[in-house]
């Protein structure tokens, strides 16, 4: 009898080893810990693989990965809830006039869309969509792990006008390829920065500072930081394409940004001053890839980006007239206001939009109408 346990030992061992590797959630949340993350704002939100979702604390300058267990899929079908504003307000026991939304994000594993919001007294607050109404997410006791960034800008680091510079410790943030892509500033001389950092956490974290031509501002720029990203494969390559405000587009080749070096941008586009950037995605119509871009004072921009594989003039010289644009162009589609934008599947975006009546609307759209 013991010689069948014995025989039979090895094989159990090896069956649980494969359960192991064939299970991602185990090794992505091996080192996580379960209690009160202790988080102090909410300035960007990603999702990563099974519905981990990558919190951006400005405040603290760290990264918080929660375990949302939220990976039940679900189905949004023509979504539009009104007044969004309003209600959360209510379900936070205040009024719309004493909140923020900073950020919304899809969750590709059950579709369910989470929200950032900023109280006025500071407090962060985590939301997500059940159905046509709101749950709001406790903080104080969740499954997390954590990283501070490395040299952050300073807590009381301001700038010519006075204004705090340490909620640009982050500015935008995305996962990709097992890696936690941050940008914001930093307390190096060139202060625009881009962190590359290992998931599950370690201490490694890639940093390099960034140069950019502004054509509208008509130089080369180091202090200001990416405010709108993402990872993008462009001539078989990946890159970062990237927004700052008034409002250049620009790449940067992932495979030249290395650990502890500065990394000049390409422009290859400028877009209009007086806007920034505030979400892009890209989608799928027609079996044919576009890019698509959220501002603070313009329309929703469609871009090709099969045009910037093709543009090699990039951007060196001033565009001084006001409001002009050069280089790669776009089409500005009929949606103004558009404070969020996530992508729901190639076939479906959402967007949070202020309406001309004044309501703040929570509102899917299908690609086809882009």
């Amino acid at each position: 009898m013991k010689k069948s346990v014995y025989c039979l030992l090895p094989m159990v061992i090896c069956l649980i080893i494969s359960a192991q590797a064939n299970n991602p959630e185990s090794k992505l949340t091996a080192n996580f810990v379960t209690g009160n993350p202790e988080i102090q704002s909410i300035s960007s939100l990603s999702f990563g693989p099974e519905g981990i979702l990558f919190i951006g604390d400005s405040e603290r300058a760290r990264i918080f990965a929660l375990d949302t267990k939220d990976r039940t899929a679900t189905t949004i079908e023509n979504l539009n809830l009104t007044q969004v504003d309003h209600k959360i307000a209510a379900l936070l026991g205040t009024t719309a006039d004493k909140i923020q939304i900073t950020d919304m994000v899809v969750n590709p594993a059950s579709k369910a869309i989470y929200l950032s919001v900023q109280m006025q007294d500071g407090t962060p607050v985590l939301l997500r969509t059940t159905g046509e109404s709101f749950e709001h997410i406790a903080l104080d006791n969740v499954s997390y792990s954590s990283t501070d960034l490395k040299n952050a800008v300073a807590a009381d680091a301001q700038d010519s006008r006075g204004r705090s510079l340490r909620k640009w410790s982050i500015s935008d943030l995305a996962y990709y390829n097992g890696k936690v892509m941050v940008s914001g500033l930093s307390n190096e001389e060139f202060s625009s920065a881009f962190r590359s950092i290992d998931f599950p956490f370690k201490d490694k974290q890639m940093y390099s500072s960034l140069e950019i031509y502004h054509a509208a501002h008509g130089r080369y720029e180091t202090y200001a930081p990416i405010k709108a990203f993402m990872p993008y494969e462009l001539n078989g390559k990946p890159h970062l394409v990237a927004s700052y405000t008034c409002t250049p587009l620009v790449i940067f080749p992932l495979d030249e940004m290395k650990a502890g070096e500065h990394t000049k941008g390409k422009t290859v586009a400028e877009l209009g001053n007086r806007n920034t950037p505030l979400d892009i995605i890209s989608y799928k119509k027609d079996n044919k890839s576009y890019l698509l871009m959220a501002n603070t004072s313009r329309a929703l921009m469609k871009i090709d980006p099969s045009k910037i594989e093709h543009y090699s003039d990039y951007l060196t010289e001033p565009v001084e007239e006001n409001s002009a644009t050069a280089g790669v162009d776009f089409i500005a589609l009929p949606y103004v206001n558009v404070q969020q934008l996530d992508k729901i599947s190639d076939e479906q975006v959402v967007m949070l939009q202020r309406m001309a009546n004044g309501d703040l609307n929570l509102v899917s759209t299908g690609t086809n109408r882009l």
